[in-house]
């Protein structure tokens, strides 16, 4: 109960419209509720002897009946189409609010997922967060739609039915009861069950969800060595396993179903004896009869609904549970309360680049540290290298400047002040980020360019690409700078893409500018140019790097050597060429840069 008023609370704000969405139902419920009374009318007063009911008494005559029979033929019409319209309105304005909420919930989902910091997705599966924010978000519109309205409309049918029920027979009333006790205890016996298979299908179909996206992703390799075959045997498994989970979930629900169905037998078995032997008593007219048994039609009706709510409920559930895994998440980083403004103004923190790294230790798990106790500064301007053998911290040790991580022990502190204790999307505007793997969005070349930007000029746009070297290769595009590229748009070579993303931070003009191995996936030829971009862009930038051309860390201020985690050589390329360590090593040829 407490994961459905928390998932109903996404469509509060629609709490107008629902109320309208409950005037129009109850007065459908009323209409369809009219609708068996003309019919006895007509064969108990008009075909019997029963006088007619007060508003029709001036029908009485035998030269009335031919209008009294149209009258009441006009009734039934009007009662069926105005039934008819206010159900199709209520169940338009119900997906209109149903959609809302949707949109509410996956607004939610994708501004947490936005803001969980690189630790939560490095641990998951890219295609389980995917099925929960596209698929398993429909769950909180079928709570809404067929969860809360169908058990408010069934239990207003029935609570209104029973009414006039017992009012035409006490009896009969009492009998069409005793079957709710059932009902409630199949619905408690398989509700669990239902939900618990209902979380393993979900949990299934995520599995091959993620299986397909990870295949997508991996396709060079798998085609590369001919693993297609293997592949499929192993999404095979994992489509069985959905099978199987499913199938049970379903198993259940049809059990759940079949029992529902062998209550409702035994209830309308015993309606229909006791209701016959009424009406051989003469306690019924055959006019009232026909009216009890269109409302006992009526009465398992929402009965059924109410029992197939239990069902869905369940089911929904289950998707919600998921979704909100995600948003109960806690931000690892974030604001601090009294978090302190970067930029420009007088409170603010001015930025000039000094960055200290102060006794700093990080790790992905408690248990597995990745950098150790490492502590350097940089002053404004300057530029360092960071070099060592694969795997000691290089990326994690940059990934710490815009707070993608917060260290374990220890500080990262611009200008003298904890990051921590800065505002975190100020001190993000602050630093450039060049990656190894370029990205591009599927938008123009000028949206991609001004991405960090979005109110720079054409002029600014097109002054970034020159800097980066990239402006004649945009000119000979389709369509210059509106040509759309990324997912479905125009190809770009590796070097291209680069010098996109050396533009895009040209634009950005931040003073802190941090470089994770821009050049490692380029030929000689577009190496030479988005070298010579780089350069430009560092100058008089705050710059920290990942690097594995000698020929570019020669040229840089000082160079840090990380090893095993921690910061074992700290110098100019000059002063380490002395002191005969890993560097030295690497400039003689006996270690590789890596």
């Amino acid at each position: 109960m407490k994961d459905i008023l928390r998932a109903l609370q996404f469509f509060q704000a629609e709490s107008s419209r629902i109320a309208v969405v409950v005037v129009l139902m109850v007065s459908s419920i009323g209409a369809n509720l009219l609708k068996p009374w003309p019919l006895a009318i007509l064969i108990d007063c008009l075909f019997g002897q029963k006088p007619l009911p007060a508003l029709l008494q001036g029908w009485s005559g035998p030269e009335d009946k031919g209008a009294l029979l149209l009258m009441l033929g006009l009734v039934v019409l009007f009662l069926h189409l105005g039934q008819g319209g206010l159900s199709a309105g209520q169940n338009y304005l119900a997906i209109q609010i149903g959609l809302s909420g949707l949109r509410r919930v996956r607004n939610a989902m994708f501004g947490c997922l936005q803001r969980l910091s690189l630790r939560f997705h490095h641990g998951s599966q890219s295609g389980d967060l995917i099925h929960r924010a596209a698929w398993d978000t429909y769950s909180f519109q079928t709570l809404f739609q067929q969860g809360l309205l169908t058990a408010l409309s069934a239990a207003l049918s029935l609570l209104l039915m029973v009414v006039v029920m017992w009012r035409l027979s006490v009896l009969l009333t009492l009998v069409a009861l005793l079957v709710v006790p059932l009902l409630v205890l199949v619905i408690r016996h398989f509700g669990r069950r239902m939900t618990e298979r209902g979380l393993a299908a979900q949990q299934a179909d995520s599995a091959v969800t993620s299986f397909v996206q990870q295949s997508i992703v991996a396709l060079p390799l798998i085609q590369s060595y001919t693993r297609e075959g293997d592949e499929e045997k192993a999404f095979s498994v994992r489509t069985a396993a959905a099978q199987e989970k499913r199938l049970t979930q379903h198993g259940w629900e049809l059990l759940y179903w079949l029992a529902v169905s062998v209550v409702f037998a035994f209830g309308t078995a015993g309606l229909l004896w006791a209701g016959s032997r009424q009406v051989m008593a003469g306690h019924l007219t055959v006019g009232t009869l026909l009216v009890f048994l269109e409302y006992l039609r009526q009465f398992y009706e929402p009965l059924n609904q109410l029992t197939h709510v239990g069902a869905t409920t369940a089911s929904a559930v289950v998707g919600t549970r998921r979704v909100f895994e995600i948003l109960d998440t806690p931000e690892e980083v974030r604001d601090a309360p009294d978090a302190r403004a970067v930029g420009p103004g007088a409170a603010a923190l001015a930025v000039q680049g000094n960055l200290e790294f102060e006794r700093v230790t990080f790790g992905y798990a408690s248990d597995r540290p990745v950098l150790l106790d490492v502590s350097f500064r940089v002053q404004a301007g300057q530029s360092v290298a960071i070099i060592g053998p694969s795997g000691v911290g290089k990326t994690t040790l940059l990934n710490l400047l815009p707070r993608f991580f917060d260290p374990v022990k220890g500080a990262v502190k611009l200008e003298g002040i904890d990051l921590r204790q800065l505002r975190l999307a100020d001190l993000r505007r602050q630093i450039a980020l060049v990656l190894q793997e370029p990205l591009l969005l599927p938008a123009s070349l000028a949206e991609n360019i001004a991405y960090g930007n979005p109110k720079a000029t054409q002029a600014e746009i097109e002054g970034a690409a020159r800097a980066a070297n990239a402006h004649e290769f945009i000119a000979r595009m389709p369509e210059a700078y509106r040509t759309i590229v990324g997912d479905g748009g125009a190809r770009l070579s590796v070097g291209e893409r680069q010098r996109i993303n050396l533009a895009r931070a040209f634009l950005k003009n931040a003073p802190i500018l941090v470089l994770d191995e821009p050049t490692s996936a380029l030929d000689a030829e577009s190496e030479a140019q988005v070298v010579a971009s780089l350069f430009k862009l560092m100058a008089g930038r705050t710059t920290l790097m990942v690097a594995h051309r000698l020929s570019t860390i020669r040229r840089v201020d000082k160079i840090l050597v990380l090893q095993e985690g921690r910061l074992v050589e700290e110098g100019s390329p000059a002063e380490l060429v002395e002191k005969q360590g890993y560097y030295a090593r690497v400039t003689s040829g006996q270690v590789a840069l890596e």
